[in-house]
Protein backbone atom coordinates (compact mmCIF):
# COMPACT_ATOMS: atom_id res chain seq x y z
CA UNK A 1 0.00 0.00 0.00
CA UNK A 2 2.81 2.22 0.72
CA UNK A 3 4.66 1.54 -1.93
CA UNK A 4 1.50 2.41 -4.72
CA UNK A 5 0.91 5.90 -2.74
CA UNK A 6 5.06 7.06 -2.31
CA UNK A 7 6.94 5.15 -5.10
CA UNK A 8 4.81 4.20 -8.17
CA UNK A 9 4.32 7.03 -9.79
CA UNK A 10 8.32 8.36 -9.09
CA UNK A 11 9.02 5.04 -10.61
CA UNK A 12 6.99 5.76 -13.98
CA UNK A 13 9.23 8.52 -14.65
CA UNK A 14 12.36 7.01 -13.88
CA UNK A 15 12.91 8.54 -10.48
CA UNK A 16 13.24 7.28 -6.77
CA UNK A 17 10.95 8.63 -4.31
CA UNK A 18 13.53 11.84 -3.05
CA UNK A 19 14.76 12.55 -6.68
CA UNK A 20 11.02 13.05 -7.14
CA UNK A 21 10.60 15.35 -4.58
CA UNK A 22 13.45 17.57 -4.89
CA UNK A 23 12.17 17.81 -8.28
CA UNK A 24 8.58 18.45 -8.15
CA UNK A 25 9.09 20.94 -5.45
CA UNK A 26 11.83 22.64 -7.06
CA UNK A 27 8.81 22.45 -9.58
CA UNK A 28 6.37 23.88 -7.29
CA UNK A 29 8.63 26.51 -5.98
CA UNK A 30 9.23 28.34 -9.26
CA UNK A 31 5.41 27.74 -10.27
CA UNK A 32 4.54 29.62 -6.92
CA UNK A 33 7.53 32.49 -7.12
CA UNK A 34 6.46 33.12 -11.02
CA UNK A 35 2.76 32.98 -9.81
CA UNK A 36 3.39 35.78 -7.44
CA UNK A 37 5.11 37.34 -10.11
CA UNK A 38 2.28 37.13 -12.13
CA UNK A 39 0.00 39.11 -9.48
CA UNK A 40 2.00 41.70 -9.14
CA UNK A 41 2.10 42.33 -12.89
CA UNK A 42 -1.47 42.10 -13.09
CA UNK A 43 -1.77 45.76 -10.49
CA UNK A 44 1.07 46.88 -11.81
CA UNK A 45 1.58 45.82 -15.37
CA UNK A 46 4.93 47.54 -15.68
CA UNK A 47 6.73 45.36 -13.13
CA UNK A 48 7.49 41.50 -14.49
CA UNK A 49 6.46 41.86 -17.98
CA UNK A 50 7.94 39.09 -19.01
CA UNK A 51 8.39 36.90 -16.14
CA UNK A 52 5.83 34.45 -16.01
CA UNK A 53 6.67 33.41 -19.83
CA UNK A 54 10.11 32.66 -19.09
CA UNK A 55 9.11 31.02 -15.93
CA UNK A 56 6.94 28.34 -18.00
CA UNK A 57 9.27 28.32 -21.32
CA UNK A 58 12.43 27.51 -18.68
CA UNK A 59 9.61 25.09 -16.56
CA UNK A 60 8.66 22.98 -20.13
CA UNK A 61 12.64 23.34 -20.97
CA UNK A 62 13.53 21.58 -17.77
CA UNK A 63 10.46 18.88 -17.77
CA UNK A 64 11.09 17.97 -21.72
CA UNK A 65 15.26 17.45 -20.69
CA UNK A 66 14.84 15.44 -17.92
CA UNK A 67 12.30 13.17 -20.03
CA UNK A 68 15.21 13.19 -22.68
CA UNK A 69 17.62 12.10 -20.19
CA UNK A 70 15.31 9.39 -18.58
CA UNK A 71 14.83 8.12 -22.00
CA UNK A 72 18.83 8.42 -22.83
CA UNK A 73 19.59 6.27 -19.38
CA UNK A 74 16.83 3.67 -20.14
CA UNK A 75 17.97 3.27 -24.14
CA UNK A 76 22.07 3.14 -22.86
CA UNK A 77 20.85 -0.13 -21.03
CA UNK A 78 20.99 1.55 -17.05
CA UNK A 79 18.04 -0.71 -15.05
CA UNK A 80 15.18 1.85 -14.65
CA UNK A 81 14.33 2.65 -11.62
CA UNK A 82 10.43 2.22 -13.29
CA UNK A 83 11.46 -1.67 -13.12
CA UNK A 84 10.09 -3.62 -9.83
Amino acid sequence: MIDRYFRDHPRSVGETYFQHLQTAGGFGGRMMLAGTACLVHALLPCLFVKTGSRAIQGLHDDMVNNRKRVAKDLSCGHQAVAEK
